[in-house]
């Protein structure tokens, strides 16, 4: 057996017990839930569903991160792991934001501190970043390099709350997750890193999703709560920077800073076209842009006739293309142009004004 069948045999077994691992632990959650991460049982208003239902799947999230990070140090690196000063940030800063998320379902903490903790957590990969001297949790593509630290704790705190506010809809967070997720593996597999850390943690993430989007499908019989949001918002971020702000690192080519957004717009299209549009129609009513509402690009589009079922299906197809157009311009787009700008930021332009044109249909259904 050759080295790249041992590994895909190796990831093969990895998968599916996560996977398992995944739904076992759901079940088990699922099972004494009945006032565990259920905050304010008469409080629907946040929440799509006029049921309160437990908000535990962050619990999952955190356990699949820190069985895959355990796994990778028993098969791969059984030395170098836990020298890493930015292995050792990020994990620092993802238990801080998994312990603010769980803080934050279980006594409903301030704003603020939640801005606080989120800050926190960026300043952490950055330190830890600069320690490494790698850079790889700093987005690079700007020669003045405290603009660059500028612009990656505006990400990371940006993504964290995005990730959060577009957990509205039963499935909704949980399969765009999968899409952004299976872009950085594609990514990571473009240039062979099957053997890195970042492999195996994105692997069992998309096991404990899979394992998760089991109950967090239609109807819901569970939420994957702030726990879960702030956990998978800060990776996601993260993965972000690593693979898509910085893809230029990987592939040794010159840096277009053009090409670069481009990419990121195109995997994180609906977290940031809906939180976008969020923003924009709050701040016109003169509402806090922070404090949950029915009035989500999902919200709109189930006020058009779409049933939850439909909405997943149309957010999974807007993933999956605008994540393969991604991939394809990361493999084969080597010669960039303002011709290639204009035809994606079109595409880009398009999707995000047919989700906000509908968000200004049917408003006096969103209270």
């Amino acid at each position: 057996m050759n080295n790249y069948e041992y590994t895909f045999l190796v990831y093969a077994e990895f998968f599916v017990c996560i996977t398992l691992f995944g739904l076992v632990i759901n079940t088990i959650l699922l099972k004494f839930s009945k006032t565990l991460g259920i905050r304010e049982k008469e409080n629907t208003m946040i929440r799509w569903s006029s049921v309160s239902k437990p908000a535990l799947g962050g619990i999952t999230f955190f356990m699949s991160f820190l069985v895959s990070t355990a796994c990778f140090g028993i098969l791969f690196d059984h030395n170098e792991l836990f020298k890493n000063g930015e292995i050792i940030s990020l994990i620092g800063a993802l238990c801080l934001a998994f312990i603010m998320g769980l803080a934050d379902d279980a006594y409903d903490t301030k704003p603020w501190l939640k801005f606080f903790i989120q800050i926190t957590c960026a300043l952490i990969l950055i330190f830890g970043s600069l320690k490494s001297g790698n850079q790889y949790h700093i987005i690079s593509i700007f020669e003045n390099d405290y603009f660059n630290y500028f612009i990656t704790v505006v990400w990371v705190v940006g993504i964290m709350n995005s990730i959060n506010m577009l957990d509205n809809m039963d499935g909704i967070t949980t399969v765009t997750s999968i899409f952004i997720i299976l872009s950085a593996l594609f990514f990571l597999a473009f240039g062979n890193g099957f053997e890195h850390y970042d492999f195996m943690i994105l692997l069992g993430l998309m096991g404990g999703l899979i394992s998760f989007l089991f109950y967090n499908w239609t109807p819901a019989k569970i939420y994957m709560g702030d726990s879960g949001s702030q956990f998978l918002g800060l990776l996601l971020a993260v993965i972000g920077i690593k693979y898509f702000w910085n893809s230029h690192i990987f592939e040794t080519q010159e840096v277009i800073p053009s090409r670069q957004i481009i990419i990121v717009l195109l995997i994180f299209i609906l977290p940031i076209s809906d939180t976008t549009s969020v923003f924009i129609n709050r701040i016109a009513r003169k509402q806090s842009p922070f404090v949950g509402g029915k009035d989500h690009t999902t919200h709109h589009l189930s006020f058009y006739g779409f049933n939850n079922t439909q909405i997943i299906f149309i957010y999974s197809g807007i993933a999956f293309l605008s994540s393969l157009i991604a991939i394809a311009l990361y493999r084969f787009g080597s010669t960039w142009s303002i011709t290639y700008f204009l035809f994606y930021i079109i595409y880009i332009l398009t999707i995000f004004f047919s989700l906000y044109i509908t968000t200004q249909q049917h408003k006096e259904l969103r209270k």
